[in-house]
């Protein structure tokens, strides 16, 4: 298998991630991030060396296309994050909450 088609791989598996990210569906995302990390183990095992301009446009590609998945998944945690502090109780405002509104003054 040859860098460009093993970073296609990448990209496609990303593609998939991103869709899975957007549509909640765990099952679809396991397999694409095992998709994606067997794509790039092949890159790695397939060394380094001078890239043309065709293997650098699909690298920029990935690495941007994993930066959104990134940013799925921030969003997610966060969103999770406040969901939970909500349920606790903790997910009010400081200035709002009882007792607290002196610890900041």
């Amino acid at each position: 298998m040859k860098r460009r088609d093993a970073l296609i791989r990448v990209i496609d598996a990303l593609h998939a991630e991103i869709a899975a990210l957007k549509s909640n569906d765990v099952a679809s995302l396991e397999r694409a991030t095992a998709d994606k990390l067997a794509g790039i183990e092949q890159i790695a095992t397939l060394g380094t060396g001078p890239a043309g301009s065709e293997i650098r446009e699909l690298a920029d590609e990935a690495n941007r296309l994993n930066e959104t998945c990134r940013i799925y998944t921030n969003l997610m945690a966060a969103n999770v994050r406040r969901r939970l502090q909500t349920l606790t109780g903790d997910g009010a405002v400081a200035g709002y909450r009882p007792g607290l509104r002196a610890a900041y003054a």
